[in-house]
């Protein structure tokens, strides 16, 4: 399968009406923005023949005795499928099944355009835990790794679970782990640009959503210092009474200095802001900061702090947008480490898989560190074969690759 820009103005697409101004994107995306496209031709009775009865017979004779071999006679092993429910659509929200289809296909193109996988827009009608679980276990045998996307928290968090305990190949949900593995390997870069190690930083994450609750989990798993997290009524504390399970377990794992109170107070002589909610950080809060900070105010397409103000107090500024330095794009991430787990054909994409991912993404930016450049763009053409290969290495070490 590939993915292919459709000609908006084409005779089968259809025209922009004469009588409304051309919009570009709704031109890029008139009739879709992927195709199916056979990688075998059928020209004549043999070719037919051969790509379908009688000669598909004996190969799927072969699969019924030996299963493993699907990976080798399908599309499985390098197909994906990217998995939805509408509810937590970019900055959107929920919007439904139907509206998050050019997000799923342009999730698509980048899996096809960046990693060379192929991947499947799957948009469900429900929001029931259960029956997307059950959905996405039935649809599984024709996918080499699920990709979800765009579920609300904090059912993102269980529906990855269950699938994980349930599939025997990988599931990522990539709001939470594509997301933490660039932050890890910018927030890597700028400790080496200001000569500090990962355990010397403390930092204080806007968000207990989705990425909040996995960037701090992985930065502490790769050796953060400590992290605190806030959510809308203050730091996630282990006195507090309101917390959901979630936040109850992130609780346990994190805010080891024991702060309390809101997000301004705890940014007071942190190392590094991360920033996933959106909202607004005063100023003088990130002034109180400790020196040679960080800020990555990701949100979009307006950054919690705008760079003007964070470039006064710190020393690297990252956001989530294109137009200014250190983009942190989960397109960095999510297309070579699906492309490293298909090529070993791993069950599970596992902690030091993701590490690897973040390690190989930071050694792209080498000699060439700066304050300006921490992270390596999307288009720059070593990444996705940098972490493939680490992701491909880390499979084989853990034991989870099969082959």
């Amino acid at each position: 399968m590939a993915a292919e820009i459709v000609n908006p103005r084409s005779d089968n697409t259809g025209t922009e009406s004469s009588d409304e101004p051309f919009d570009p994107a709704f031109a890029l995306h008139r009739g879709g923005k992927m195709a199916i496209q056979a990688t075998v031709p059928v020209r004549n009775k043999d070719d037919l023949s051969l790509a379908y009865t009688p000669g598909v017979a004996k190969v799927c004779t072969a699969i019924a005795e030996k299963p493993e071999l699907v990976h080798d006679y399908t599309w499985k092993s390098q197909v994906v499928a990217v998995v939805t429910d509408g509810t937590a659509v970019l900055g959107l929200g929920d919007i439904g099944p139907e509206a998050s289809l050019p997000v799923m296909e342009g999730k698509a193109i980048l899996f096809k355009q960046f990693g060379g996988v192929d991947a499947v827009p799957i948009a469900l009608a429900t929001t029931d835990t259960d029956e997307i679980v059950e959905t996405v276990v039935r649809l599984a045998p024709s996918f080499g790794g699920v990709n979800l996307e765009d579920i609300s928290a904090p059912r993102c968090f269980e529906i990855e679970r269950k699938l994980q305990e349930r599939l025997d190949i990988p599931v990522f949900h990539d709001d939470q782990h594509g997301t933490a593995v660039v932050t890890l390997a910018a927030l890597r870069n700028a400790a080496k640009l200001t000569e500090r190690g990962l355990g010397d930083l403390r930092a204080v994450i806007s968000g207990a959503g989705a990425a909040g609750v996995a960037i701090a989990k992985f930065l502490l798993e790769a050796g953060l210092g400590d992290v605190a997290v806030a959510d809308r009524k203050g730091i996630v504390s282990r006195d507090r009474e309101d917390l959901t399970p979630v936040k109850r377990e992130l609780a346990e794992l994190t805010n080891r200095a024991g702060l309390s109170g809101s997000l301004e107070s705890a940014l007071a002589g942190a190392d590094v802001f991360i920033g996933v909610s959106g909202g607004t950080v005063p100023e003088e809060a990130v002034a109180s900061m400790a020196p040679n900070a960080f800020v990555f105010a990701m949100a979009n397409p307006n950054p919690e702090v705008h760079p003007d103000v964070a470039h006064k107090y710190a020393a690297v500024v990252a956001t989530g947008r294109s137009d200014y330095p250190n983009q942190i794009n989960n397109v960095l991430a999510f297309p070579g480490i699906f492309a490293g787990a298909l090529q070993v054909r791993a069950s599970r994409i596992t902690e030091g898989m993701k590490i690897a991912a973040a390690n190989a993404l930071a050694d792209v930016v080498g000699d060439a560190l700066s304050a300006d450049y921490v992270i390596p763009s999307p288009f720059d053409e070593r990444v996705a074969p940098a972490v493939t290969a680490a992701v491909a290495a880390a499979a084989r070490a853990e034991g989870v690759a099969r082959r």
